[in-house]
């Protein structure tokens, strides 16, 4: 798996996790439990997109390419 894909699958569960926050408020009665679980790893995967992300900075300024 490239770093790319890898990204991507963070993103993709990003995403996720997303809609089963959004899908967990649109109930009756939601469970403030599930939502801080939910909440905490949503947030745990954007740290990650992140550092993956800063990681990569240095050698696209190095290079003069912007993607």
């Amino acid at each position: 798996m490239t770093m790319h894909d890898y990204v991507e699958s963070l993103r993709s569960k990003h995403a996720h996790l997303e809609q089963q926050i959004d899908d967990e408020l649109h109930r009756p009665l939601p469970d403030q439990s599930i939502l801080t679980r939910l909440k905490r790893e949503k947030l745990r995967i954007k740290d990650e997109i992140a550092r993956l992300g800063s990681t990569r900075a240095p050698a696209v300024v190095a290079s003069g390419e912007i993607h």
